[in-house]
């Protein structure tokens, strides 16, 4: 794929869009959409949330050669806990993985759905065959889960999504052991007359880069005809994450094609997840209506490059639209 710089978004979708819809699933189901990628000797890996015909969600694993082309296993990855306490709170499926490589394994955090609510769920694996639970690492109400891949000043980092008196804003959290977080602070909150007025949240695991940890996140704006999901990008400072250097004020990555504005909810294009290859290119892998899977590249120099002071927009910050 070639990279252009001009079109309508700094994000450029393959022409060969969308990389997996339900005509690719081996088995059964209503949807496939918000996989998570990874690059594991030199094969790429897609852990894939799949809406089965019962209504719950589940994971699948696709695999490429060149993270264009996909074949989906022929049964699932992960399936909603049978037992324990995960089974109490994953009893309406589980969500939107996103995986990030860290300690020597890969750590996945996704989100587990119950009567209860909506809990950010940590499990791990070496393979993406076997997964081993670890903990339910959230109270209810928190989705959007994304884990930094080394630790800051000795202490595990991670952005998420509570809900608060209706409004979602973006947090970051910190821990010594995965387990228990702590030391909470608001991160980006919706910005008044932007794309990102009604919610915001993390979608990428951060990416470390000489000018800060780039996050590309979502962002919501609601319309009379329901929300409309993109893609944006931020800056957080390497030594401190809980400070935003630069924030772009525009989208990187907005639904325009039929298969982003038309499917199970409109109007959405939704990241779970980057690839950033050696010669610089990032392949950011996005859920498209929540009913396939895109696959859209940038330079990741240019992702940097795109944003403005973050001092500049402040004033933005000061009121949300709930």
């Amino acid at each position: 794929m070639k990279y252009r710089r001009s079109g309508r978004d700094l994000l450029h979708r393959w022409e060969g869009n969308p990389v997996l819809t339900l005509e690719d699933m081996p088995f059964p189901c209503n949807s496939v959409f918000n996989g998570t990628p990874v690059k594991l000797n030199d094969e790429y890996l897609l852990l894939l949330r799949v809406e089965g015909q019962r209504g719950y969600s589940f994971f699948a694993l696709a695999r490429s050669e060149d993270g264009l082309h996909f074949e989906v296993e022929k049964k699932p990855a992960l399936l909603p806990a049978e037992k324990g306490i995960f089974k109490v709170y994953e009893n309406r499926g589980i969500e939107d993985p996103r995986a990030t490589f860290i300690d020597g394994s890969f750590h996945i955090l996704y989100t587990a759905v119950s009567e209860y609510s909506y809990r950010i769920a940590l499990a791990r694996t070496d393979d993406f065959r076997t997964f081993e639970r670890i903990a339910l690492i959230s109270e209810p109400g928190n989705k959007d889960g994304v884990l930094f891949p080394k630790r800051v000043n000795g202490r595990y980092v991670r952005l998420d999504r509570p809900i608060g008196l209706g409004v979602g804003s973006m947090w970051v959290s910190y821990s010594h052991d995965l387990k228990a977080w702590g030391d909470s602070h608001v991160l980006m909150s919706p910005r008044w007359g932007y794309w990102d007025s009604f919610r915001v949240g993390a979608s990428v695991p951060p990416i470390e880069t000489d000018a800060g940890w780039l996050e590309i996140y979502h962002g919501t704006k609601m319309t009379s005809a329901g929300p409309i999901y993109r893609a944006g990008a931020a800056l957080l400072d390497l030594k401190n994450p809980s400070s935003v250097k630069k924030r772009c004020d525009i989208p990187i990555l907005a639904p325009r094609e039929d298969y982003e504005r038309v499917g199970d909810v409109g109007n959405v294009v939704f990241p779970c997840g980057a690839i950033v290859e050696p010669d610089g290119e990032i392949k950011v892998y996005y859920g498209a209506a929540d009913t396939s899977i895109g696959v859209a590249t940038a330079r990741l120099p240019d992702l940097v490059e795109c944003m403005a002071d973050e001092e500049t927009l402040s004033s933005d910050n000061e009121g949300v639209e709930g």
